[in-house]
This record gives C-alpha cells, structure tokens and sequence, in this order.
C-alpha cells in the first residue's frame, strides 16, 4: 500500500471518530494527516511528511482555538437552562418581605412560593423590581429560587 493511502485512512479515521465526539479537534488534527498525504503524494520523504503533518495539525488546532467554535462559554450550572429545567420558568409572587441587613446593609427582598407542588424560599434579584406578580427563575442556590421580573436570554 502506498503511503499516501495510509495517510488518508488515518485522515478518514479521524474524520469518522470526530463525528462521534463533535469537538473539532479531531478534524484539524485529520487535516494535518491529510495534508501529509498530499506530502507523500509529492514525493517527499517520511521526516518531512511528518513533519508537514505536524505542523499543519498545529497551526490548524491554534487556528479554530482561537475561534469562536473552538471557545466554550462558561456558565455557571446554578444559571444554565441547560443543566436546570427550572430556569427560566415563571412562579407568581404575591407579597415579598423586606430583609433587614444584620451588619447594616439594605437586605434584599424574600417571599415563600408554590412551585412544582412545594413550598419554596425565593429571593429577588438585585436588578429587578418587588412588586407582586410574575416573575422568572433565574438562578437556583440550594432549596432557593432567585427570580427577576424577566425571562434569562439564551
């Protein structure tokens, strides 16, 4: 079997194994070993195929790290919809309570809530506004809901 075949069965590998974990890093690595065939195609000897497959797996690694694809954003899992089937779900407020601060602070704003058939502690969001009504969840710590009076944007 010629060289170049086997770079490009290792490159079609890669390819195979990246659709199973989706991360990408795989493909650049694939492209490297693809453009070393290209390099055996040529003629060169293995050194430089190596080499030339290296280099180019490299470049194209930094390349889509440096993207947006290659960056996770990172989000706490307390405020991801996508950790917490909670969030972003609406629960109506019918009177808060005025927390004082033990240490001489304002204190925040308290309220005890059905949700999901039980009784909750919610507090309210710095930003938002404590008037009865609806509100959104926004964040869960514990057994405690912080809601604010719009829905989280995705």
């Amino acid at each position: 079997m010629a060289g170049w075949v086997t770079w490009m069965l290792a490159a079609g590998l890669l390819v195979v194994a990246e659709l199973f974990t989706t991360t990408l890093y795989l493909l650049m690595v694939a492209i490297g070993l693809a453009v070393g065939g290209v390099a055996a195609l040529m003629g060169l000897g293995v050194e430089w195929q190596l080499l030339i497959a290296a280099v180019v797996a490299l470049i194209a690694t930094y390349i889509l790290r440096r993207s947006k694809f290659g960056r996770r954003t990172r989000v706490k899992a307390e405020r991801d919809p996508n950790v917490n089937l909670d969030i972003g779900q609406a629960i109506t407020v019918e009177q808060w309570q005025h927390d004082v601060g033990t240490n001489g602070g304002g204190g925040g704003y308290t309220a005890r809530v059905k949700y999901r058939g039980a009784m909750w502690d919610v507090e309210l969001a710095p930003a938002a506004n404590a008037d009865a009504g609806q509100f959104f969840i926004q964040e869960i710590r514990g057994s405690r809901l912080i809601v604010g009076n719009s829905p989280i944007q995705h």
